[in-house]
């Protein structure tokens, strides 16, 4: 009914332009649903967008664009609100012929092309393997999944990625966190690092390489720390503390430390993995940092920085002149002992993301790392891609609440929540639902004991029981032996105001669906399916859907079979189940 309404205004435009009236059509005619029955069911300010090229008064404006309108079967009547606003009423044979639509489409009712099968990269979560996923991780890989369902929904073909930082100083850390809890399994007697990485599963992974290998990589603790510097909690420097060790270990260990932090790696990236799937978060790819050097591309493309003269040398080490793009300062790229830095690993992984061909890039990143968009873009400018191709999109982190209290978390010292635990805890479709409630940009607090709660303060809860208690409906229909045919519904008969105003929710659904999706905004349809929910408990507390009147009984079970399947369409955007009982 939007689209035919659309076109409507459309059509009108155009022959007023062909008139002399107007100039040009404008980018997007904008059609709202209102929110005011009295306002009608749609309204659009199109003439207050054009008033200034036709040079009259919005208002004036709108009278002829009213008067020049077709005829149309399905508009019961038109009225100009305010400075020139135009309201449209829908007659209700027009308007009740979603629940038709929505029941012979089933799932795939709102899904459209607006995307026109563009390609997209969505790299999202990214969390570094030296640990399990915590909470905030949480939800980065909710938001990420749900974009890219509702992306897909409306045309779009989507390539999800997780870049996985398997090279640099952090693992190098991870691997003497290993070794040296490794170490304490052979009976050296040591003070751990304050700088290492001091969770359970960092002893879990030492045990197995103990179980599995016994004392092979086995050397005098003494060899480990010689000549270290003091740690921080010594009254020394903890950083230059943990170098020393990754220095000592490598020299001593030769290929073994390499053996010992692939063992680390692949343990904890397969929990990752793992922990993901469970959420149902899947991944097309998992592109490798460490392919970068391997293959050669880090150094080919500050290779090409230079020969654009991009780069500098200054103090030993070479600087990528970001400040020429909008940046604050210019940034490493080699250091002074010819290291690259994680900045150059990420100049090379967005090249290579640019040369595979996608139409639009999208990364997920904590909202910490604002302050890298100019520097990445400058990158990209640089080596001759447009930055326009890439949209970053931010996520605060989550706080996590019990009995009232912040939990409080640490990823380095272990004293952290797990997205394990926090699934586990509350269940993956409440927490999936949870974490995309507010903008992504945002703060937000998850309450444990809400998300656990069953009443109708729990949106997720509210939403679940809602199709739940359709489906009863259909149970008892089926234990009276009901034929119900909903081609046959006469959806005329769905006079109460509660049925006008269900079928005019899910009227909204597919312009949710595709707002939700363009302005990469999920909880724009979680708040749409707790209205649509709200709608249906009212109806039914008010009525009773199976009757003496047997057509009145079929159109009752139609408008409702058709909430049911926009309930099941939108939760499972949102990656959140939609049980038959609760």
């Amino acid at each position: 009914m939007k689209d035919q309404l659309q076109d409507l205004i459309k059509k009108c435009i155009q022959d007023l332009i062909s008139k002399g009236i107007l100039i040009e059509m404008p980018p997007n005619v904008r059609l709202d649903h209102t929110k005011d029955n009295s306002h009608g069911d749609y309204a659009t300010n199109i003439a207050l967008m054009l008033s200034k090229q036709a040079k009259m008064k919005p208002v004036d404006l709108a009278k002829i664009i009213v008067d020049q309108l077709e005829e149309s079967s399905f508009i019961n009547k038109i009225e100009i609100a305010g400075p020139g606003f135009i309201n449209f009423f829908i007659s209700d044979e027009s308007s009740s012929s979603v629940v038709s639509e929505i029941i012979d489409q089933g799932a795939l009712y709102g899904s459209s092309e607006i995307g026109q099968g563009k390609k997209v990269l969505l790299e999202y979560v990214s969390a570094n393997p030296t640990g399990p996923l915590h909470v905030g991780h949480g939800r980065g890989a909710a938001y990420g999944a749900t974009i890219s369902n509702l992306l897909r929904a409306v045309g779009f073909k989507v390539d999800n990625e997780y870049y996985v930082n398997d090279a640099g100083r952090q693992m190098d850390i991870l691997a003497v966190s290993i070794y040296l809890r490794y170490l304490s399994l052979c009976g050296e007697n040591l003070r751990f690092p304050d700088n290492g990485y001091q969770g359970q599963y960092i002893k879990d992974i030492a045990q197995v390489i103990y179980d599995t290998s016994g004392e092979e990589f086995y050397k005098k603790l003494d060899l480990i720390f010689a000549n270290v510097s003091k740690d921080g909690s010594e009254g020394g420097d903890k950083e230059s503390h943990i170098d020393g060790l990754i220095e000592n270990s490598k020299s001593i260990l030769g290929d073994s430390f390499r053996a010992i932090f692939q063992v680390g790696i692949e343990s904890i990236l397969g929990g990752i993995k793992s922990d993901l799937s469970e959420f149902g978060v899947v991944f097309e790819k998992w592109f490798s940092e460490q392919s970068l050097i391997d293959t050669g591309l880090s150094e080919s493309c500050i290779s090409k920085l230079k020969e654009s003269q991009k780069v500098y040398e200054k103090d030993g080490a070479l600087w990528f002149k970001t400040t020429n793009y909008g940046d604050e300062k210019d940034r490493v790229v080699v250091r002074d002992n010819g290291n690259h830095t994680y900045f150059a690993s990420d100049i090379a992984y967005h090249f290579d993301k640019f040369e595979r061909g996608y139409d639009k890039i999208i990364n997920v990143w904590g909202a910490d790392h604002h302050g890298y968009i100019s520097r990445v873009k400058a990158s990209i400018d640089a080596l001759g891609h447009s930055p326009d191709k890439l949209e970053i999109l931010l996520v605060q982190f989550a706080n996590l609440y019990r009995g009232g209290s912040k939990v409080q978390m640490s990823t380095r010292s272990g004293s952290f929540v797990t997205l394990e635990d926090l699934r586990k805890e509350v269940g993956n479709d409440a927490a999936r639902f949870f974490y995309i409630l507010r903008k992504s940009e945002q703060h937000m607090d998850f309450d444990l004991d809400l998300a656990k709660s069953k009443t109708n303060e729990n949106p997720v809860y509210y939403i679940q029981y809602a199709h739940a208690r359709i489906c009863s409906v259909f149970r008892q229909a089926n234990e009276k032996e009901m034929e119900v045919d909903h081609s046959q519904a006469n959806l005329s008969l769905l006079t109460e105001g509660i049925e006008k105003n269900i079928i005019k929710e899910l009227s909204r659904y597919k312009s949710v669906l595709e707002s939700s999706a363009i302005q990469y905004e999920p909880h724009q349809l979680a708040y749409y399916l707790r209205d649509l929910s709200t709608h249906f408990h009212s109806y039914y507390n008010a009525c009773k859907f199976i009757v003496e009147d047997k057509h009145l009984t079929q159109a009752r079970l139609s408008l409702i079979h058709a909430t049911r399947q926009i309930l099941i369409n939108g939760l499972s955007i949102l990656g959140v189940s939609a049980p038959e009982s609760m």
